[in-house]
């Protein structure tokens, strides 16, 4: 593939799992939250002065004060954000949702605003727990919290529409009775709502088609904000959902923005399957699309369809350029768009805090379990629960942002027992995931092993194990290769496959996603990530010390 020229913005703007993208502008600034599901930080957070270029800033919700993920089910926890300003406040709305099984879901939802994007954010706010994909509305001095509501009963189809209810800014509460909205007929299931007014119209935009291949995007309008509302009798503002060739699939849950020189682009997810609709180990991307309006006040997208390439706004009118983003000063970035020939990232833990491309899974990274500084230029682990456990893991990783990939570290270690295990691993969630580490066996002696868990069926390679004699350094290796997946070693005489090659399409949304009877037994919607694992089960903390971890991804 060939690197975007200037001025064209590539598709996926953010690589890896980034879905359920809420973009907004203030001033010449561009911001974007994304969903985080079970990992820390909560809400991923994105800044750019053009739209083409993104960096990372700190993730909002980095501590237990704002966000408590601890039993957080797999691909539960922040479920679609939204990121608004008003009144010299960035305010972020988002879900944490702690049930989603048995025709139940169970998504408080709550606020936080901050002055900086960079924070500090406020003590969150509670809202309520009426429904999930909650997002605020702020028309002049008034502001309205917009959800789906959720209905539980058998029969009922889970959704009970759309309803609004008054948020004082001011006061910092909801205030009034909700006031359902009056939708267009027909119109189902929908998700993602949010609002805008342009001229005398209210759009209502929202994620219709579920989260699968018949994603898309819809739009409605009226001239009220409780309605009724028209649809657009255009059909969806995009979707791949009749287009099942399009490298870009899945295309929906967008938001809109407007740039200085009133240039309008739409946010939304797409993601890049393996084959033909096949598995998306990705996860699901934030696209971006250039939309223009009728005559008669419809938004358009100039195909309907997700694009690869699209026109970047350019610089906005008086000014010769635009400047490089500042939201983050980290040099590595996951998110950030690749050349021709990919990119490379390294790490050497250098820093007092960790590079913007790391995540923990269900807990933040405090000093109890994770530091930098106890032994410098080090990542020391100590050893968490095992990997069914809602609660207390010990895992840092990365999301895997392209189909061909791969993540190397420098690890110490010494295993004591067979309950002590540390090393690397290419990880979806706790029921699917592939592990090369380092162990004791039976008689105290270092060995190195895979283990791997597909669809909850756990298996242990003892027979391929590899014996490590006095060896406590050495690297460690995965390679994503599309479908593929293979570990590697270095115990100080050069690289050396270990073990078969693997499907790493174990690791997808559709893999991970189980439904039985019609009734959700478990969801996908975080993608691959690949990082480094400790397991203690004594329950002590024996810890690994990882020296360098280097991250290439190719185009």
């Amino acid at each position: 593939m060939h690197a975007p020229s200037p001025g064209i913005i590539r598709n996926p703007v953010l690589a890896g799992s980034h879905p359920d993208p809420s973009v907004l502008r203030v001033g010449p600034d561009f911001y974007l939250a994304t969903s985080t599901f079970e990992w820390y930080p909560g809400v991923r957070l994105h800044h750019s002065t053009d739209l083409e270029h993104w960096r990372p800033v700190p993730g909002a919700l980095d501590s237990a004060r704002l966000l408590d993920l601890t039993g957080c089910p797999d691909s539960g926890g922040v479920w679609a954000p939204n990121l608004t300003h008003a009144d010299g406040l960035f305010h972020l709305v988002y879900s944490n949702v702690s049930t989603y099984t048995g025709g139940f879901t169970d998504s408080p939802n709550h606020l936080v605003t901050a002055r900086s994007i960079d924070g500090p954010w406020s003590d969150p706010l509670p809202l309520h727990a009426r429904g999930f994909d909650a997002s605020l509305f702020h028309d002049g001095a008034d502001s309205w919290l917009l959800n789906l509501v959720h209905d539980w009963r058998p029969g009922h189809s889970g959704s009970a529409g759309l309803e609004l209810r008054r948020y004082d800014r001011a006061a910092r509460r909801l205030i009034g009775a909700p006031i359902r909205v009056a939708l267009p007929p027909q119109a189902g299931w929908i998700e993602g709502p949010n609002l805008y007014r342009r001229g005398p119209w209210y759009y209502l935009l929202t994620a219709d088609g579920g989260t699968g291949y018949d994603h898309q995007v819809t739009v409605a309008r009226s001239r009220s904000l409780a309605g009724p509302y028209e649809r657009d009798p255009h059909g969806p503002l995009v979707t791949a959902r009749d287009h099942p060739d399009l490298p870009l699939q899945k295309a929906g849950h967008g938001s809109l923005v407007e740039t200085a020189d009133g240039l309008w682009y739409l946010a939304y997810l797409v993601a890049r399957p393996h084959g033909r609709r096949g598995p998306c180990v990705l996860g699901r991307e934030t696209a971006l699309a250039a939309v223009t309006w009728t005559a008669d006040d419809w938004p358009r997208i100039a195909t309907g369809l997700p694009a690869l390439e699209i026109p970047a706004p350019g610089p906005p009118a008086g000014r010769e350029g635009t400047p490089s983003p500042t939201g983050a000063s980290s040099p590595t970035d996951d998110s950030s768009p690749t050349d021709a020939a990919g990119t490379t990232e390294v790490d050497g833990f250098d820093r007092p805090a960790l590079g913007p491309q790391w995540s923990t899974l269900r807990r933040p990274a405090t000093t109890d379990w994770l530091t930098l500084t106890e032994r410098p230029s080090h990542l020391r682990l100590r050893g968490g629960r095992s990997p069914q456990s809602l609660v207390g893991p010990s895992l840092l990783a990365r999301r895997v942002t392209q189909p061909h990939c791969s993540l190397e570290a420098v690890m110490e270690y010494r295993p004591l027992a067979f309950q002590h295990l540390a090393g690397i691993t290419a990880y979806y969630n706790t029921r699917n995931w592939y592990y090369l580490y380092m162990t004791a066996d039976d008689h105290g002696r270092a060995v190195l092993r895979t283990a791997h868990c597909d669809r909850g069926r756990l298996h242990v390679d003892e027979a391929g194990q590899q014996a490590l004699d006095d060896v406590t350094r050495l690297r460690l290796g995965v390679d994503v290769d599309g479908a593929e997946l293979r570990f590697r070693y270095d115990a100080g005489d050069g690289w050396r496959d270990f073990g078969d090659r693997l499907d790493a399409t174990v690791l997808s949304d559709e893999h991970a996603e189980h439904i039985e009877d019609g009734r959700i037994r478990s969801l996908g919607f975080t993608g691959a990530f690949v990082g480094l694992w400790a397991w203690d089960l004594t329950g002590e903390g024996l810890h690994a010390d990882f020296d360098e971890a280097t991250y290439r991804a190719e185009r």
